[in-house]
């Protein structure tokens, strides 16, 4: 538990979860030492979405705490809901944490007659009245400029380089999956010391991909593949065809959101070089989810520590996703 400290301003602060990830909400909640406010959703007859906010937020700071996970539309109208009965109920600020911002794979048109969904909920965002956005690890980092509020762009650069430094690093190389996420995987490799790589990728369909090659030395070493999300796996599958020419000894896969949708945990229970998969609880896993070699890694702190920088005025800078390199372990406590 982080008390924010005397003369701040936590009798202000209201903490409400949305529906998507209650436990995620709670750690948050309990490292800023606040309790987590009720609230009820419910439907009526006609499948119209009912949302009421259990507790008085005049004049508070308002957290509303939802990660866009299935089933998303519900969630991010749920969200909505919650953000405008803040606002509606003269809520000082509203601030919307999203962990996960799913619709960040949609940031172009890169196909005719589409919507760029990306912008799209950032606008929504801002006409239900959210006054600042928090979210993690984006897709592409270009989404940051959609938000029209201010907008917190955070890492879970920390936690990883803790998890990693108790590991053995020897002959190990960070492996982007593909050159777009390359900076990421340097950012980590350059931290934890060791060597980098990427996949030269071609995504064919939402659950497959094809690998021409890869750049970066990693015959005969261990490997780490630092993606951003893991959805049907189909990254994973071919890089890992790859790997196999290549006589890498140990594999590892890390990501900041393990969705792991489709035939993704299938796919992974059935490619034995990998001895660990580590991820973190930006999205909830189940558990017909959960495999043996699966470790989750909390992003509470990180979120906690950006709220009470936010609600004191200091600076969240170091928690940024594209800040420049530091040791983020000893900030996330």
């Amino acid at each position: 538990m982080h008390s924010l400290g005397k003369g701040d301003p936590t009798q202000e602060l209201r903490i409400f979860s949305g529906s998507s990830h209650p436990q995620l909400a709670q750690e948050i909640a309990d490292y800023l030492g606040c309790p987590l406010s009720s609230h009820k959703t419910m439907r009526f007859s006609n499948d119209n979405l009912f949302v009421q906010l259990g507790d008085s937020v005049r004049g508070k700071e308002v957290i509303i705490i939802q990660s866009l996970t299935p089933d998303v539309s519900d969630n991010i109208l749920e969200m909505l809901f919650m953000i405008d009965a803040a606002r509606s109920a003269s809520a000082h600020t509203v601030h919307a944490v999203i962990p996960y911002y799913s619709y960040g794979r949609s940031d172009k048109k890169d196909e005719p007659r589409i919507s760029i969904a990306g912008r799209l909920v950032a606008d929504l965002l801002a006409t239900a009245g959210a006054n600042h956005v928090m979210t993690m690890t984006l897709h592409s980092p270009q989404v940051h400029g959609f938000f029209s509020m201010p907008a917190d762009h955070l890492t879970a650069h920390g936690v990883f380089i803790r998890h990693f430094r108790n590991c053995d690093l020897t002959d190990t190389v960070i492996l982007a999956p593909d050159i777009g996420h390359a900076k990421r995987a340097a950012k980590l490799a350059r931290t934890l010391g060791v060597g980098v790589a990427a996949g030269d990728k071609e995504r064919v369909a939402d659950d497959r991909v094809e690998m021409a090659g890869i750049i970066g030395d990693v015959v005969g070493k261990n490997v780490i593949i630092f993606d951003d999300e893991i959805a049907t796996g189909g990254s994973i599958v071919a890089i890992v065809e790859l790997l196999r020419k290549m006589d890498v000894r140990r594999i590892t896969l890390a990501c900041t959101h393990g969705v792991f949708s489709g035939p993704a945990i299938e796919r992974l229970r059935q490619i034995p070089e990998v001895e660990e998969i580590v991820t973190t609880n930006t999205v909830p896993i189940p558990p017909e989810k959960m495999l043996p070699n699966m470790t989750i890694l909390s992003v509470a702190p990180i979120f906690g520590e950006a709220i009470r920088r936010n609600l004191l005025g200091c600076s969240v800078g170091s928690l940024f996703a594209f800040w420049p390199d530091t040791d983020d372990s000893e900030l996330t406590p």
